[in-house]
């Protein structure tokens, strides 16, 4: 079964790796795993050891447990509900874990700083609930600060909205969201490319970027620094060829220097209203219709 040596390999192996993306293409699931415990990647690679390792020590079964524990399921690019945009990366995660609803809808991603001006969360709260009335999913990282109120934005709205996390689903990282994801979780869901108990790392906040960018149709940032993790979503969907938009600030705010730095570069288009970002949106978005036919966009 690929699942069972899909679960096996994503346990084993960071998510983000190219080489191993590319192994896996090249050779399948199965007869990597045959490869990797046959040392064939040991001198070429650090990370084959404990990979290795990792297969050794950990089950399909066991694995398959620990998710249905948590209350969440494993899905590939072989489920329905995969976003088949996750394709487009040059290193797609190799399945996913989530918690909660089933991923569908058009999406948008709405990120920024940790520590938002009152002007900053209410934009960020404002544009979700905006997007969330006209049945778009809202995508962020369940983060303190813009990422936060992004997602209560599209609850309040009676929306949906989706968690990208650098943690498992069973960790409520960080703990002061441990209500807002059982919230999102009622009509959204939680989404991670690690096992339900593992921990945030730096490294993985990285790595969950390329997802939220990824998945979601157009990026919007609302107050980032000049240098910030929002910076890197804005340009890893620049890459993917997706809308990239900013929220201006202030001038004299430091926290809307990334935002006026991606303007400036002509990296985002300048959006101050949801229907600027729809105008931006639709031409990539297929057609929301209400049950009577009639554009409600």
């Amino acid at each position: 079964m690929k699942d069972k040596d899909k679960l096996i390999l994503f346990n084993a192996i960071e998510g983000g790796s190219k080489f191993w993306c590319d192994e896996i293409c090249k050779f399948g699931t199965a007869e990597l795993i045959e490869r990797i415990l046959s040392d064939t990647y040991l001198n070429q690679r650090k990370s084959a050891e404990r990979i290795k390792n990792k297969i050794l020590s950990n089950s399909f079964d066991e694995l398959y447990e620990q998710i249905l524990y948590s209350g969440a399921r494993f899905i590939t690019d072989e489920s329905a509900e995969w976003p088949r945009s996750l394709n487009d990366l040059a290193a797609p995660p190799i399945g996913l874990i989530v918690k909660g609803n089933e991923i569908e809808g058009n999406t948008v991603a709405i990120v920024g700083t940790r520590n938002p001006t009152i002007y900053g969360a209410k934009v960020a709260s404002d544009f979700a609930a905006g997007f969330a009335d006209r049945d778009w999913r809202v995508v962020s990282g369940g983060a303190y600060g813009i990422d936060t109120h992004a997602h209560r934005g599209a609850i309040a709205a009676e929306g949906k909205t989706f968690a990208v996390l650098a943690s498992g689903v069973s960790i409520n990282y960080p703990a002061g969201n441990e209500r807002l994801f059982a919230e999102i979780c009622e009509t959204g869901a939680l989404i991670s490319e690690v096992m339900p108990n593992e921990k945030a790392r730096q490294d993985r906040f990285l790595t969950r970027n390329r997802i939220i960018a990824a998945m979601s149709q157009g990026t919007i940032v609302v107050e980032a620094a000049f240098r910030s993790g929002s910076l890197r979503t804005a340009r890893d969907a620049a890459e993917l060829m997706r809308t990239v938009m900013a929220v201006p600030g202030p001038i004299s705010s430091p926290t809307s220097d990334g935002c006026h730095r991606l303007i400036g570069e002509r990296c985002a288009e300048i959006v101050t209203s949801v229907s600027d970002a729809l105008e931006l949106l639709m031409p990539l978005a297929p057609k929301i219709t209400s049950t009577l036919g009639v554009d409600v966009t």
